[in-house]
């Protein structure tokens, strides 16, 4: 199964590479959008649970690393809640590459 990392840049600007253990991310992100904080979360929380359901079926077993990819996103949104203006950007998407 094919990890990506989608990069995304927070509020207050600080940017984060975050890890999908399936392509799946790409059906609910796009590269180069803004979304609203409450409409990223939705979207990351379907991705990430799909995603995990999908190594679910082919391994026997959720992935552990797309609910704790969830568990820090929600954390981080977190910070920014109450804030009307607070939006995401997602900077790319990319296939998990060889560690150098």
């Amino acid at each position: 199964m094919p990890a990506m990392h989608f990069h995304v840049c927070w509020p207050d600007g600080s940017t984060e590479a975050c890890y999908s253990p399936s392509t799946v991310i790409g059906e609910y992100l796009t590269a180069g959008e803004i979304y609203s904080l409450t409409e990223f979360t939705r979207r990351c929380s379907s991705a990430l649970n799909e995603a995990s359901q999908r190594v679910e079926q082919k391994y026997g077993f959720a992935c552990s690393s797309a609910m704790d990819q969830l568990t820090r996103i929600n954390e981080k949104s977190a910070l920014y809640q109450g804030r009307q203006d607070a939006k995401v950007s997602v900077t790319a998407i990319a296939p998990v590459g060889p560690l150098p």
